[in-house]
């Protein structure tokens, strides 16, 4: 559902215009309620509801034996938060997501399959640009993932 890259910048209310690529088929689905919360590597992670309801319900599989499964939950429960967007498109990211992800005013949105990102512009060119680097070895070392044929 969500891919490719877009800039944008963060306003001093911590209000974010989503992309238009990303509203369109959204607003079709009569979907404007998302749920925002930290993600892995410094970004906050954006889902629909029924991306978030799939992630909540394939959490509850974790072994909660466990201590990883525990903070790996705990985390990613209690930063998360319900938005909305506004008529403009936009959505008002919290001050502690805002301060997690290190979002000073620019920031990359990527869309991610079910869910997009929010990066700061430098932490993603950072991120990017190491990752591209070994991005055949990260494609082998997928296994079957790796023969993108059709």
């Amino acid at each position: 559902m969500f891919y490719g890259e877009y800039h944008h910048t963060i306003d001093i209310k911590g209000r974010l215009i989503i992309p238009s690529k990303f509203r369109a088929p959204l607003k079709d689905q009569f979907i404007d309620r998302f749920f925002i919360t930290q993600g892995l590597d410094k970004c906050l992670w954006v889902f629909t509801e029924n991306a978030w309801n799939g992630l909540v319900q394939k959490a509850k599989s974790y072994p909660l034996t466990k201590a990883e499964p525990r903070k790996f939950l705990r985390i990613l429960y209690s930063g998360a938060f319900e938005i909305a967007c506004d008529k403009q498109g936009r959505i008002n990211i919290p001050d502690k997501l805002v301060k997690y992800a290190g979002i000073t005013r620019d920031v990359a949105i990527i869309g991610v399959s079910d869910r997009f990102e929010i990066w700061d512009m430098a932490a993603w060119d950072e991120f990017r640009r190491a990752a591209e680097e070994q991005y055949e070895e990260i494609a082998e070392g997928l296994g079957g993932y790796s023969d993108l044929s059709l």
